[in-house]
C-alpha cells in the first residue's frame, strides 16, 4: 500500500506536534513554514512577520505542564519560561524527534485546492504539490482586531501585536485598550518609563496572582477544583482565593466576574496599580483626536494608545467555500475536522478555559493522525454537524457572548469527547505520560 504523504502548514507548537504524531503513525510529512526557524508565534521578531512577541514576555503556565507530553523541559528552565526558551524548546523538540529535516522553511502557502481525493498545494514562489491531506496549524494570533474608535484618534497607536519594548513610549501618556494577558503585560511592561499609564477595561476580569503560597497558581486550582465540581463553585474558588492575595476587583477599578470567564495572571500589575503607577479606566465611549471620553464621562488626553483588543482569524489559502469560519467560530468536527472536506484537518485554533494550549495540542495532533491513519473513523458529515452545534451550544451557556470566548475549549471535557472516537473504533492511543502529568478524566480503550 502507498504511504500517504500529508501537508502540515506551520512550524509552529501545533504543526510540530501534529507531524511528530503522523510520522509516528508511519505517515510521510512535509512542513511549509513561512520563515526561517521553527517555533512560530513564539520567536522574537520572527522573519516570518507573524509573530506577536514583546521582549519581555513569558509564558502564563508553569513550565512542568506547559511542555509536550512526551518531551519535558530540561532542567534549569524557568517557572514560567520566556519566549527565549520556548524558542529553544521547540528547536530541540524538533530535532530530537526528527521532524526538522521535514520541513520547507521559507515556502509561504498561497493555496490548497480539493483535486479528487488529493489536495494541491500551491506555495508563493509558484512551486506546487500533491498531498493526501493537509493540516492546517498556522494559528490564529497574527491578524489583530482593533477597537471600532481607533480611527478618529490622531496621536501614535499600535496594536499589541507590534509592540516589542517599552522605551518607544517613556515620557508618554499612554492608554492600554483591553485587560487580556498581553494587555496586563504590556500595561506593566511600560509603566515604569512612562508619564501615565491607564488600562482600560470594559469587560469584567479575574486578576490572579501568578504565586499562591510560594507555588504557581494552577497547582493551587488543581488541588482544589476538582473535575467533579460545578463551575459556579469554581468561581467562587478563584475569587475568593483572588481576594486572599488582591483583595475585591473592584478596590483596583476592576469588575468582579459573576459568570465564567477566562482569568488572568499576572505577577506585579496589582503593585503597579497600588503604586498609582498604573490606573484602570472603564470602557471607551468615544475618541476624539487625543481625547478619550470613558463610559463614566471622564475624559483624558494620551499622546499614544496601545489595542490589545484581539485578533481575527486570517486563512488566506483557504477560499470561502473551504474556510471553516462561522462568524469566530470554528465550524470543526472536535475542533479538528472539516465535515464537508475530507483529508482537511486544523490544530491549535482554540483557547484552553484552564492548562496550556501546548498539552493540549498533543491531544488533538494524536487525534488527527489516528484519523489520518485510519485508525479512526469518521461518522457520516451530518453527524458531526450536529456534534458541532451541540458543542457551540454548550459554550455558550457558560461563555460571554464576545470573539474572546468564541473558541474557549475545556480540557476535561474535550478529552472526554474524543475518547468516546477512540472507543467506538477500539482503537489505543499513543500516550507518553511525562513527570507530573496525570491523564485526569480520559478513557483509554
Amino acid at each position: 500500500m502507498k504511504m500517504k504523504h500529508f501537508a502540515v502548514i506551520g512550524a509552529g507548537a501545533g504543526g510540530l506536534c501534529v507531524a511528530k504524531n503522523l510520522l509516528a503513525r508511519g505517515l510521510d510529512v512535509t512542513i511549509f513554514e513561512a520563515g526561517s526557524t521553527v517555533g512560530g508565534l513564539w520567536v522574537y521578531e520572527n522573519d516570518s512577520g507573524l509573530s506577536p512577541i514583546y521582549r519581555s514576555l513569558h509564558i502564563n503556565s508553569e513550565a512542568r505542564v506547559s511542555s509536550f507530553i512526551d518531551f519535558q523541559f530540561p532542567p534549569g528552565t524557568s517557572l514560567y519560561p520566556d519566549h527565549r526558551e520556548m524558542h529553544r524548546y521547540f528547536q530541540n523538540y524538533a530535532a530530537h524527534f526528527n521532524v526538522i529535516d521535514t520541513i520547507k522553511f521559507m515556502s509561504k502557502v498561497k493555496s490548497i485546492t480539493p483535486k479528487g481525493d488529493q489536495w494541491q498545494l500551491e506555495t508563493e514562489t509558484g512551486e506546487t504539490f500533491f498531498f493526501d491531506g493537509v493540516v492546517v496549524a498556522t494559528g490564529h494570533q497574527s491578524v489583530p482586531r482593533h477597537a471600532s474608535e481607533i480611527e478618529l484618534f490622531s496621536g501614535d497607536y499600535i496594536h499589541a501585536h507590534a509592540y516589542r519594548t517599552p522605551e518607544p513610549f517613556a515620557g508618554k501618556r499612554v492608554l492600554v485598550i483591553g485587560p487580556g494577558n498581553s494587555g496586563v503585560d504590556i500595561a506593566a511592561d511600560i509603566c515604569t518609563q512612562t508619564e501615565q499609564t491607564d488600562l482600560s477595561a470594559r469587560s469584567p476580569v479575574l486578576i490572579m496572582p501568578r504565586l499562591m503560597f510560594g507555588i504557581p497558581n494552577s497547582r493551587v486550582l488543581g488541588a482544589l477544583e476538582k473535575p467533579w465540581l460545578p463551575w459556579w463553585i469554581k468561581i467562587k474558588i478563584r475569587t475568593w482565593l483572588t481576594r486572599v492575595f488582591h483583595g475585591r476587583m473592584e478596590q483596583w477599578g476592576f469588575k468582579t466576574p459573576t459568570t465564567r470567564t477566562h482569568p488572568i495572571s499576572h505577577p506585579t500589575l496589582i503593585s503597579h496599580i497600588a503604586w498609582k503607577r498604573i490606573k484602570v479606566r472603564p470602557g471607551i465611549h468615544s475618541i476624539k483626536g487625543k481625547t478619550v471620553t470613558y463610559d463614566d464621562g471622564l475624559s483624558e488626553d494620551y499622546d499614544a494608545i496601545i489595542g490589545a483588543t484581539g485578533y481575527v482569524t486570517h486563512l488566506p489559502f483557504l477560499d470561502a467555500t473551504q474556510s471553516p469560519m462561522q462568524g469566530h467560530k470554528f465550524r470543526l468536527y472536535n475542533r479538528v475536522v472539516h465535515p464537508d472536506l475530507p483529508g482537511l484537518f486544523f490544530i491549535g485554533f482554540f483557547d484552553v478555559t484552564g492548562g496550556s494550549n501546548i498539552r493540549m495540542m498533543d491531544d488533538q495532533a494524536e487525534y488527527i493522525a489516528a484519523i489520518a491513519s485510519g485508525g479512526v473513523t469518521l461518522p457520516r458529515p451530518e453527524e458531526m454537524d450536529k456534534a458541532i452545534a451541540e458543542d457551540f451550544a454548550w459554550y455558550a451557556a457558560l461563555f460571554p457572548d464576545t470573539p474572546r470566548y468564541a473558541n474557549e475549549l475545556d480540557p476535561v471535557r474535550y478529552r472526554q469527547i474524543i475518547s468516546r472516537d477512540y472507543e467506538r473504533c477500539g482503537v489505543s492511543r499513543i500516550v507518553y505520560p511525562a513527570p507530573g502529568y496525570t491523564l485526569h478524566d480520559e478513557v483509554t480503550p
